[in-house]
């Protein structure tokens, strides 16, 4: 009728009279040609809403009460839910939902033939924007697929599995529900199973405990249904099967149907999850590395076949950005190491180390490691404890990220294998050394010594110096395999910087290694920047002697080596600034020995001659640090045997003395100042005195001079070189005093000369 009110009230008539006839079968000849007429488009469509759901719901009323009497009109119920699946009105495309699974459920074998005709337009419903059509479209789908035709599983579970992913958990309660029940009752299950079940198992991790639970439930009733249908085949298992020794703490083992399910079918899962696992897409990645622990935690040993496609998925997916992605897949890796044999497992692993390392390959043997039991891993040991400590592996690379999995993989061993370490500790400590001994792996020295008291614990030393006392000579010899050749690059000098400041006292018990390697890389022949950093880590060790290289008392016993043949080649005159730098160094290195009074009154009378010309010579460098050290040496050496000196050796020593007073630094002119005071005490007693005296004379001039020098602390200093002074020639000096009194600026400090000379007559 035109009338939408007729139309109305007619629908609400025959709903009324076949909700309480007898015979409602009798009107289908009538009523579902009307139906399909008002239903599907173009002729007479519904265009009111309202009716187009009362309409709906009058076919699920038929369905509902006449049952199988409606096959021969199927094609025409097909026809009309096609049409009313894609309604633009949400609650006719869930009507039409219900109605699909009352017609499914009321005549199976005749809904068969025509189920597959529901798919297309269920499919293009599934992802409706509201979750109650989305959550009724996939029960939908369950019905139609269970009672229909089987083959159009592969139709929907491209569709089924993106539900999974849905933000609404109804929704993905939903799946669990409908894979649950096709795992259990569809007719061709077990052509589907590798199918269904990573849908399922996906479900293990979901969110919602609710939902997890549901998968769970279903999960255990569709092993125990397969276990009961393949008895004979499990019998050998069921009655002999032994539980594993090392299992995952906290965690429930699956039963035997569910386990074989998986390790059945986890051939053809494992390639497609495999993909997954490095989809673009971040939570396809998080949801299948997920999976991939369940699954492996079910196929147990099964997962042996499988280890090559496995780690290859495993080194890439554990370098994601997606820290979730990271988490689950070094907790597979885990499962690896407690159900895969070490022999196997980390044969393939350490192969890939042949070819360049990642540190994803450090991180999946870390997670294999930790994964072990203790007793299966102490076999290995030495071949893991070798294989880290290659050059190869520990040295390739200086990221950051790279040495922390390096220092990982060494704590997992640590804290897995306990005191069987112990014969591994070299290999170990070879491989922290290297880690601290990386520039930019700074921030790791905590964790690394954390690691390295570990490794002692479990030894049951006190600390990890007790540990360089019992490797300091290998691991020296291993650092000097190749010092002959080493450039400013080798990454030995970082090591042996590392061992020798590191070990603190225990270096003094391995000096004559330690010796010959600095006196084989310090020859002047070899790379500055080298030496320049060698240097660098004897001036630090200098430093505190007594506590690092003389902690046994011994260094003494290489002093003549450490002065003749590493000191004085260095400090000759070479152009560049590398060049400089090293003289610094080593000038430094000598006046560290001086300063420590290691270098004795007597072994000074030894090298003087030799290291004399070359510490003058060093007071005109452009380092301020150079000059001041020079200077201050050569009051030593003045000290200690200044009174041996010739005319020639006193002439040269204070012409270059004097001129530092005019050096811009006031330390420098300081120490000049204290020099020259040492000079005029060695010349006091000297024999070479008179021959000295203009040379004094000039002394004097020019001291009276540095009076003026706008540092007060400098005044003061030369005021006391010329009281010094004035013992040798005093009337001289007055002579001279008295020529520049009128013209200095500080006439104050001329005076107080001229009483310390009065007086120094008086008390003669």
């Amino acid at each position: 009728d035109a009338a939408e009110r007729c139309r109305e009230l007619a629908l609400q008539l025959l709903c009324h009279g076949l909700s309480h006839g007898d015979r409602p079968g009798e009107a289908l000849p009538v009523l579902l040609p009307a139906l399909a007429q008002r239903l599907c488009p173009p002729q007479g469509f519904e265009p009111s809403e309202e009716l187009r759901l009362g309409l709906v719901q009058l076919l699920s009323l038929l369905l509902r009460r006449c049952g199988a009497s409606v096959a021969p009109y199927l094609t025409d119920v097909i026809r009309v839910l096609q049409a009313t699946l894609l309604d633009h009105y949400a609650e006719v495309r869930r009507e039409s939902c219900r109605c699909a699974v009352a017609c499914a459920q009321a005549m199976p074998e005749h809904f068969h033939m025509q189920s597959e005709s529901l798919i297309k337009p269920l499919m293009q419903t599934i992802s409706h924007q509201h979750y109650r059509v989305r959550v009724d479209v996939i029960q939908a789908t369950g019905a139609v697929i269970q009672f229909g035709n089987g083959k159009s599983v592969d139709d929907v579970l491209s569709h089924l599995a993106q539900r999974l992913f849905d933000e609404i958990p109804k929704v993905r309660h939903a799946v669990t529900t409908v894979i649950g029940e096709w795992l259990l009752h569809l007719r061709d299950r077990y052509s589907y199973f590798h199918k269904l079940i990573p849908l399922l198992l996906g479900s293990f991790t979901d969110e919602i405990p609710e939902n997890m639970k549901l998968a769970w439930t279903y999960w255990e009733k569709i092993g125990l249904q397969w276990e009961k249908e393949n008895e004979e085949d499990l019998k050998d298992k069921m009655d002999f099967s032994v539980s594993p020794s090392h299992y995952p703490k906290g965690v429930t083992r699956p039963g035997l149907g569910c386990r074989e399910l998986v390790s059945r079918n986890l051939s053809k899962i494992l390639p497609g999850l495999c993909h997954d696992i490095t989809d673009w897409v971040e939570s396809t990645r998080i949801k299948a590395s997920q999976l991939l622990y369940t699954l492996l935690l079910h196929a147990e040993d099964h997962i042996t076949q499988h280890m090559e496609l496995l780690l290859r998925t495993l080194y890439q997916a554990c370098l994601d950005e997606e820290s979730d992605v990271v988490k689950n897949c070094v907790k597979a890796a885990e499962l690896i190491g407690t159900f895969v044999s070490p022999k196997v497992s980390l044969r393939l692993i350490t192969s890939a180390f042949g070819k360049t390392p990642k540190p994803s390959c450090i991180m999946v043997l870390t997670a294999v490691i930790r994964g072990s039991p203790k007793e299966i891993l102490q076999p290995h040991l030495t071949d893991l404890g070798n294989t880290l400590s290659q050059a190869g592996v520990c040295q390739r690379s200086e990221e950051v990220f790279y040495m922390e999995q390096l220092l990982c993989c060494v704590q997992a061993l640590i804290d897995v294998c306990q005191e069987d370490c112990k014969e591994i500790s070299l290999q170990l400590m070879k491989v922290l050394v290297t880690i601290m001994a990386i520039p930019c792996s700074q921030h790791l020295k905590e964790k690394v010594e954390e690691t390295m008291s570990s490794l002692a614990e479990v030894q049951q030393l006190d600390s990890f110096l007790y540990l360089y006392k019992e490797h300091i000579i290998q691991l020296m010899e291993w650092v000097s395999v190749s010092c002959d050749c080493w450039t400013c690059y080798s990454p030995e000098i970082l090591q042996l910087d590392v061992i020798a400041t590191h070990s603190g006292p225990v270096i003094g018990e391995a000096l004559n290694n330690f010796i010959l390697i600095l006196k084989t890389c310090l020859q002047p022949n070899k790379d500055p920047q080298m030496r320049l950093k060698l240097f660098t880590v004897l001036s630090q060790l200098l430093q505190k002697a007594s506590e690092t290289v003389n902690s046994q008392g011994l260094f003494p016993s290489y002093l003549e080596t450490v002065i003749k043949d590493i000191l004085a080649p260095n400090l000759q005159w070479h152009a560049g600034r590398t060049a400089a730098a090293i003289r610094t160094t080593a000038v430094s290195c000598l006046w560290a020995l001086i300063h420590c009074e290691m270098l004795s009154p007597k072994e000074i009378l030894k090298v003087k001659d030799g290291l004399m010309p070359q510490i003058i010579a060093t007071m005109d460098e452009d380092s301020k640090i150079a000059r001041l050290m020079a200077c201050r040496i050569v009051g030593v050496f003045l000290k200690v045997c200044g009174r041996q000196f010739d005319e020639d050796k006193f002439t040269n020593t204070y012409t270059e003395v004097l001129k530092r007073l005019d050096d811009a630094s006031c330390d420098v002119r300081l120490a000049a100042a204290h020099t020259l005071t040492n000079w005029f005490k060695c010349l006091k007693d000297s024999d070479v005195k008179s021959a000295m005296e203009s040379h004094i004379e000039f002394l004097y001039q020019e001291l009276l001079i540095h009076l003026d020098d706008p540092d007060q602390n400098i005044q003061n200093a030369v005021l006391e070189v010329l009281k010094e002074g004035s013992i040798l020639y005093p009337e001289l000096l007055v002579r001279e005093i008295e020529g520049v009194v009128h013209k200095h600026r500080m006439p104050v400090y001329c005076n107080q000369l001229l009483h310390h000379i009065q007086s120094a007559k008086g008390s003669a």
